[in-house]
């Protein structure tokens, strides 16, 4: 058997797979959520509740995930990033699949019924934000090749056009919120007020997935000025 040397064991426990894994598993939870809103659209609620389930279960995976990369993480000082940094961003990763259980959650556990007029705007803006996390997990994909290239060179270029993809999405986003919120306005009082109460709620829930799935790739900048 070989022998492993001192600076091949430092460099063992690079986070770079467990974070990916951890982004993979957020994705996988979050992808769940435009078939869920179109469950609840059709007031398929027998549906959605299996969505649910699976969402809740992928969310606890994730955070398995989590506890297990904090858990292992070395203190070396020959790791590829800061350990803050890291740190920072599984943080960022976790809330985002925290947001889907949540948003979820409350959907089901209200029987919310979208009003027709706006449901496929609002199912659109829910596959504009989950987009926003599948890109951020795009990049972080990338974060064995920076580690590669010593954060340096074309890697860094492709990683950088990355998050701008990311942050066109942020913005795009945000135009879906404003046009919910637009549209939802001018027929608010026709519905009970706690109602609108917590779809003004939903809205600013799915437009936040989006915000923190940028914001992972404002962390990821972060390690490329290093």
């Amino acid at each position: 058997m070989v022998r492993k040397s001192a600076i091949t064991s430092m460099f063992a426990g690079s986070p770079v797979r467990p974070l990916q894994q951890h982004m993979e598993k957020v994705c996988e939870c979050t992808s769940q959520l435009p078939s869920f809103f179109k469950a609840m659209a059709a007031q398929k609620f027998d549906d959605a509740t299996a969505i649910q389930k699976k969402i809740s279960k992928l969310e606890n995976e994730a955070d398995t995930l989590k506890h297990k990369l904090r858990m292992n993480l070395p203190n070396s000082l020959f790791m590829p990033m800061p350990r803050e940094q890291i740190l920072d961003i599984v943080t960022q990763q976790d809330k985002i699949a925290n947001m889907a259980k949540d948003i979820a959650g409350i959907m089901l556990g209200r029987k919310m019924q979208m009003p027709e007029s706006i449901s496929e705007l609002f199912i659109a803006f829910v596959e504009c934000s989950v987009q926003a996390s599948e890109q951020a997990k795009k990049a972080i994909n990338e974060l064995d090749e920076l580690v590669e290239a010593g954060f340096r060179g074309g890697e860094v270029t492709v990683v950088q056009d990355m998050i701008k993809d990311l942050d066109k999405t942020e913005y795009e986003s945000d135009k879906f919120e404003q046009q919910i919120r637009h549209a939802l306005f001018a027929i608010e009082k026709e519905y009970p007020p706690i109602d609108m109460m917590f779809l003004y709620r939903m809205i600013d829930w799915t437009g936040e997935l989006a915000d923190i799935s940028q914001r992972v790739g404002s962390r990821l900048q972060l390690l490329l000025a290093r």
